[in-house]
């Protein structure tokens, strides 16, 4: 059996269907928020996964100015036993 093969290869189309992601923004520039507060499990919460690790930039959107910040706070929250270390307890 032979190939097939297009007459005309600047012809190529796309089978997959295009999807737009969601714009991703940060959400402390956007609210004018500038102090992060270790304090706030609730808030400290939207930042880390199941299993207690920090989500990265990609996922939360966050600049890196303040994706520093909340790693600080969670890791101060950790200390002061406000968050738990692993994700047994989360949620």
């Amino acid at each position: 059996m032979k190939k097939k093969t297009n007459a005309n290869p600047a012809m190529v189309f796309n089978t997959m269907p295009e999807v737009q992601q969601k714009k991703k923004f940060c959400r402390f520039r956007k609210n004018g928020i500038k102090y992060l507060d270790y304090k706030d499990a609730n808030f400290l919460l939207k930042f880390v996964n199941d299993q207690g690790k920090v989500l990265p930039r990609r996922l939360t959107g966050t600049s890196l100015k303040y994706q520093r910040k909340v790693a600080q706070a969670i890791k101060r929250a950790r200390h002061i036993a406000v968050l738990p270390f692993t994700g047994d307890s989360l949620k």
